[in-house]
C-alpha cells in the first residue's frame, strides 16, 4: 500500500511537471534564413515551442514543416511570448523589423526581452534599446560568430551588448545555440567586437585564399599546402576550418560549390560597417 501511494505521488509530480511545460511562454524568431533557420531549429529540438514570422514565404514554410507557429507580422509575435530573437541580414531590416508598421515594439508585452543577433551598426542596436525602454522592454544585441556550420551544430559564439541582467534571463537560450556566450559591455559592444572580428576575418580570407591560388599555381597539392599551414604560422580558421580551396576541407561550402555559406554580400556589407566607422574614427587602417 505504502509503495503504491508513492508511485501515485510520483505519477502526479510528472502530470504536474507537464502541464508546467506546456504553458510555458513560446520562443519568439524572427529571420528563417540560412544561419536563424539552424539556430530556430536547434531551440525547437531542445523543446521550445516557438512563434515565428518571416517575410520569405517559402522559409515560413520551411519552419512551419519543422514545428514553428507562423504568425502574420513581427507584431503578432511580440504579442504573444515575452522573448524575441532576431536574426536579420543588416540594420536596414533590424530597423523596420522593430519599428516599423506591425514592428516588434508595436506589440512588445512590457518586460519583454528582445535580443538580435544580426550584424549591425552599434548606434542602431543603441537606438533599438531606448526604443524598447519606452515600453518597458529590455534589448540586447548578440551577432555571432561560426558561420552556417555552427548554427547547424549549436557552436556559435554570441557576443552581448546590454545589460547584465538581460543576459542572465536569456543564456540558456543562447548556450542552446551555442558554445561561447561572452559578455563584451553595454549595448552596442556585442555589434562591436562582431565588427572586429569580420574585419580580421575577411582580411584574412582573403590572404588565405590568394595562398591556396598561388600554391595550386606553383603546383603543390591544395591539400598538402593546407596541412602545412595548419601547422605552421599561416594557420587560421579560415585555412583549418573554412578553407577556401574546393576539397580541401568536406562539408564547408568551397567543396559544395560555394553553396550554403557566409554570402559574400554580407561579408562586403560587415566591411563596410568597418570601413565607415574607421572612418569616423579617422584610423589607418590600409588593409
Amino acid at each position: 500500500m505504502y509503495r503504491f501511494s508513492l508511485f501515485a505521488r510520483f505519477l502526479q509530480q510528472v502530470s504536474s511537471q507537464r502541464c508546467m511545460s506546456t504553458n510555458i511562454s513560446p520562443i519568439g524568431f524572427l529571420g528563417f534564413g540560412n544561419m536563424g533557420s539552424h539556430m530556430a531549429t536547434n531551440l525547437m529540438k531542445n523543446g521550445h515551442n516557438l512563434v515565428l514570422f518571416d517575410i520569405s514565404e517559402p522559409n515560413a514554410a520551411r519552419a512551419k514543416q519543422l514545428g514553428a507557429n507562423i504568425l502574420s507580422s513581427a507584431k503578432e509575435v511580440s504579442q504573444n511570448t515575452d522573448t524575441v530573437i532576431t536574426m536579420l541580414p543588416a540594420g536596414k531590416h533590424v530597423y523596420e523589423a522593430y519599428l516599423g508598421n506591425n514592428g516588434l515594439l508595436e506589440g512588445a508585452r512590457e518586460g519583454s526581452i528582445f535580443v538580435d543577433c544580426t550584424t549591425c551598426e552599434p548606434n542602431i542596436s543603441r537606438q533599438m534599446a531606448e526604443e524598447a525602454a519606452r515600453v518597458g522592454s529590455v534589448y540586447l544585441d548578440s551577432p555571432v560568430s561560426g558561420g552556417v556550420g555552427s548554427a547547424r551544430d549549436a557552436k556559435l559564439t554570441f557576443m552581448v551588448g546590454g545589460p547584465i541582467s538581460g543576459l542572465h534571463r536569456i543564456r540558456h537560450l543562447l548556450e542552446i545555440m551555442g558554445k561561447n556566450v561572452i559578455h563584451c559591455g553595454d549595448v552596442g559592444m556585442g555589434e562591436a567586437a562582431k565588427i572586429c572580428n569580420n574585419m580580421m576575418l575577411g582580411i584574412t580570407m582573403i590572404g588565405t585564399s590568394e595562398a591556396m591560388s598561388l600554391g595550386i599555381a606553383l603546383g603543390i597539392d591544395p591539400k598538402k599546402l593546407a596541412s602545412v599551414m595548419n601547422v605552421s604560422s599561416g594557420r587560421s580558421w579560415c585555412s583549418d576550418t573554412y578553407n577556401p580551396c574546393p576539397g580541401v576541407i568536406e562539408g564547408v561550402p568551397s567543396s559544395n560549390e560555394y553553396k550554403g555559406g557566409f554570402a559574400t554580400g554580407l561579408m562586403k556589407k560587415d566591411l563596410a560597417l568597418a570601413q565607415d566607422i574607421v572612418n569616423e574614427l579617422d584610423l589607418p587602417t590600409p588593409l
